[in-house]
This record gives structure tokens, C-alpha cells and sequence, in this order.
């Protein structure tokens, strides 16, 4: 199973300059939380942003450049390659990111964990794809007010694939 997980704002927006727009730690711990002991596929430039290996969590990293390297996590040179890893497998495969690697996947997707963020930033450059509803049904809705710690209200949604 194909998941992608994204936090977007009003505007489907992603990212900026290579980072986050949104800094919620509820987000960040909802993430830990459906991520950990599942394997998550990103972008180099994802991996990067990061900064680190997620731990307990098997990393796959695509890009072009055949000479990339680094500890602790495997390599793909494309996204086929990535999700090769796990055709025979049943486990769940998480997309996270970015811009890119969700507009290639998108189509092949089961599963959308997407937390929508009640702002918008206009400097935006990174983009989520549309959540079509005929084609995506929402299975489930948390929605929560901003506080101390999150300055934006968000809501937790989880979207499966019509088919």
C-alpha cells in the first residue's frame, strides 16, 4: 500500500525555499506517530531539509546522481525504483515528500494522511497536488483549535482512494 502524508495549507501549499511553511508539533508528533516502523520514501532534496535518518523507520532516498551516498539509508534512482523495493510486499509505504515526488506519485496512491493547516502563505513554491473528492473519499476528520503550541488550528484528515 502506496501512503502519501503532507501537511498543506489553504492553498494546498507545501513548502518555501526548500522548508516547511508550517511549524505545528502536533503535526510533527501525528507524523512520528503514523510513520514509525513503516518505510518512507522522499526526495534528496526531502532527506536534506531534514537533515537526518528518521529513525525506526527504513529510509529510501531517489536521486538522479549515481554518486549520492550516505549512511543508514538506501538509494533509488527513481521513483519506480523506490516503490519496486516493495511490490511483492503488503506493508504501507509512506511518501514524504517532496513537491516533485508527490505530483509522480499521486496517481499511484492508496491512501492520503493530509494535515490541513488553517493558513495560507502567498510566498509559497511548493505545491500539493488537488484532493479531487470524486476521487478521494475522507475516512476520517480530527479537527483541532490552535493553542500555546500551535499557532494555526489544523485538522488530521485521512483520504482512501475510490476504486
Amino acid at each position: 500500500m502506496i501512503s502519501i502524508i503532507a501537511a498543506i495549507g489553504k492553498n494546498n501549499e507545501l513548502g518555501k525555499k526548500n522548508d516547511l511553511l508550517f511549524k505545528l508539533p502536533a503535526d510533527m508528533k501525528h507524523f512520528k506517530e503514523i510513520t514509525s516502523g513503516h518505510p518512507v520514501i522522499m526526495g534528496r532534496k526531502t532527506f536534506e531539509s531534514i537533515g537526518k535518518i528518521l529513525p525506526n523507520r527504513r529510509n529510501i532516498v531517489i536521486t538522479r546522481d549515481s554518486n549520492y551516498k550516505k549512511e543508514n539509508i538506501e538509494i533509488a534512482h527513481s521513483l519506480n525504483d523506490a516503490i519496486f523495493i516493495f511490490n511483492n510486499n503488503d506493508e504501507e509505504v509512506f511518501i514524504i515528500g517532496g513537491g516533485e515526488i508527490y505530483k509522480q506519485v499521486f496517481e499511484l496512491a492508496d491512501k492520503l494522511y493530509i494535515t490541513h493547516i488553517d493558513a495560507e502563505d502567498k510566498d509559497a513554491d511548493t505545491f500539493f497536488p488537488e484532493i479531487i473528492p470524486i476521487v478521494w473519499n475522507e475516512v476520517s476528520r480530527q479537527e483541532h483549535k490552535k493553542d500555546e503550541k500551535n499557532p494555526y488550528a489544523y485538522t488530521f484528515s485521512v483520504y482512501k482512494k475510490f476504486i
